[in-house]
């Protein structure tokens, strides 16, 4: 057999990451009757961390899993492919195609969608991954309605951390802000903020170390460095604001990131690579939300298949000359 029949099939666009930009991503590529793959470890991205979705069009409320598999189904109804797969390396060849290895096999593609999005940032401590979406959270925006009148607790002490706090004063009955240090790293607009709230409670110099609870949760253990002491707070609500990694060093070579390693983007979506494009929550949009990955993943998969017409077009052209 030739070297060349040896070769794997060659999609029009290949769409790393499975949440709601990737998904997205699939169901315009399908429409567009483009060769398309989505290859994700994990349907839904960040959406698996909210419990029930309430800002996303068409829905006045949406349990998350719900969301989620109805835009699966959209997609494989379309006829798109879906690999739960790791992509391990990236390569481009001298004739523009990508090449993606995972752990056992090999896929080649015209263009790349990187919608990997960002990983939460956790605490790592008992109870905070068994009350995942059963009162621990890690998006106030999302989740913050369901806690009208109840008392949370906000932990971090960032930009996000405050906004949280300052948002969720408004909805829930008390707030306890835990931060490990003495000053606060945000905004000082958001600081003064979240002083003036008369339901918002500092408990600065200490860390939650450990979520407790029946079905959902109801009570965190803080320990206080400064006086060596540990206590218990009521609540119904834990908000884990501690900030969001991105993952893009599989990409490195081909983007250019920020110093949160965020993959930079112009109004195209596309990156510095030609071919490669980035959508979702992964790219450096301020506003990190569902509707805004969807149209990301929107956008790219159109200025994908403008650049895969293009490029057959002028291979076309080389061809009969």
């Amino acid at each position: 057999m030739s070297k060349q029949n040896q070769i794997k099939k060659l999609y029009d666009a290949i769409i790393i990451g499975a949440g709601p930009a990737g998904m997205t991503a699939g169901i315009y590529a399908a429409r567009r009757e483009m060769s398309a793959l989505i290859i994700g470890k994990e349907p839904g991205g960040q959406m698996i961390f909210a419990s029930e979705i309430e800002n996303y069009p068409g829905f006045k409320s949406i349990n998350n899993y719900e969301l989620i598999s109805k835009m699966q189904e959209h997609a494989t109804a379309l006829g798109m492919e879906m690999k739960n797969k790791k992509v391990e390396k990236i390569e481009k060849n001298e004739n523009g195609n990508f090449k993606l290895i995972t752990n056992n096999n090999v896929f080649y593609s015209k263009t790349v969608i990187i919608a990997i999005g960002l990983s939460p940032k956790r605490l790592e401590i008992p109870g905070e991954k068994k009350f995942a979406g059963k009162g621990v959270t890690y998006c106030a925006n999302c989740d913050a309605p369901f806690y009208k009148n109840k008392d949370v607790v906000v932990v971090g002490g960032g930009n996000s951390a405050l906004d949280a706090a300052e948002y969720l004063s408004k909805i829930a009955n008390k707030v306890y802000l835990v931060h490990r240090r003495e000053e606060f790293r945000a905004f000082e607009s958001l600081i003064e903020g979240v002083k003036d709230k008369n339901n918002i409670q500092l408990v600065k110099n200490s860390e939650i170390k450990q979520i407790e609870g029946g079905e959902t949760v109801e009570q965190v253990k803080v320990y206080n460095k400064q006086q060596d002491k540990e206590s218990e707070i009521e609540a119904q609500g834990v908000f884990i604001e501690i900030g969001r990694i991105a993952t893009t060093d599989l990409v490195e070579k081909f983007v250019e990131r920020n110093e949160k390693s965020q993959i930079k983007i112009n109004e195209k979506c596309e990156t510095t690579t030609p071919g490669m494009y980035a959508a979702g929550d992964v790219t450096t949009t301020p506003f990190k939300q569902i509707t805004v990955a969807c149209g990301q993943g929107t956008i790219a998969t159109l200025a994908a298949y403008q650049y895969v017409q293009e490029k057959e077009q002028k291979d076309k052209k080389e061809k009969t000359q």
